[in-house]
């Protein structure tokens, strides 16, 4: 039951303990994943996250409210603005709450949503897994992952060439940087060595052309 079909998404809602009808959430949610301005932070980059997910779900403490922040994720997705992930936790809290789940399981999703910063530190239990799936991405085979950077370069290209690849190859360099992208084993032993060759590769290619005297 992979991707985002109508049958995974009720049997979650079911599995939250949600009320009301599931219906009008899912439409937004895919509204929002087809918003015309994403190329990557799609229904398709959603799809690759619940795979992922799949192959994991054993290993988590709580798989349902992994599942649910990996669908509000990035509901709220503008390349401008720096708080999509506050925003996007924000819109899962209130349509949870309107739908009657415990607060307690609101709260463990709106803090894995905001896990999806990424910002530099420890992560453990279904944080890491979470965070790892949603850069599961980083060590795709090559042809995937230059396909992931065309995307991302189409999302902001409103920014000049020049300005994005500082700021992109800022970013990739920050990530390399790390002594490990992912936070645990099964995704180390999957990811990690390819990840490091397409970040190396990607930055390669941001850096301006040696000028010879």
């Amino acid at each position: 039951m992979n991707g985002t079909s109508l049958i995974r998404w009720n049997s979650l809602w079911a599995a939250l303990g949600a009320h009301g009808d599931p219906m009008p959430v899912r439409a937004r949610l895919i509204a929002a994943y087809s918003e015309p301005h994403r190329h990557y932070h799609t229904l398709g980059h959603l799809a690759e996250c619940l795979t992922e997910f799949d192959a994991v779900r054993t290993l988590t403490e709580n798989p349902n409210a992994i599942e649910a922040a990996l669908w509000f994720h990035d509901v709220i997705y503008d390349p401008r603005s720096s708080d999509n992930e506050h925003r996007s936790a924000d819109f899962a809290a209130n349509y949870l709450n309107d739908a009657a789940v415990s607060a307690t399981l609101i709260a463990t999703v709106r803090q894995l949503i905001l896990a999806t910063q990424h910002h530099p530190g420890e992560r453990t239990g279904d944080t890491a897994l979470l965070t790892d799936v949603d850069l599961a991405i980083l060590g795709q085979p090559v042809l995937r992952f230059q396909q992931y950077e065309e995307d991302i370069q189409h999302e902001y290209a409103w920014v000049p060439p020049a300005p994005y690849a500082e700021k992109r190859g800022a970013l990739l360099a920050a990530f390399l940087a790390r002594p490990s992208l992912y936070a645990t084993k099964y995704f180390r032993e999957k990811y990690e060595a390819q990840a490091r060759i397409n970040l190396a590769e990607s930055l390669r290619r941001l850096q301006p052309p040696a000028t010879s005297l």
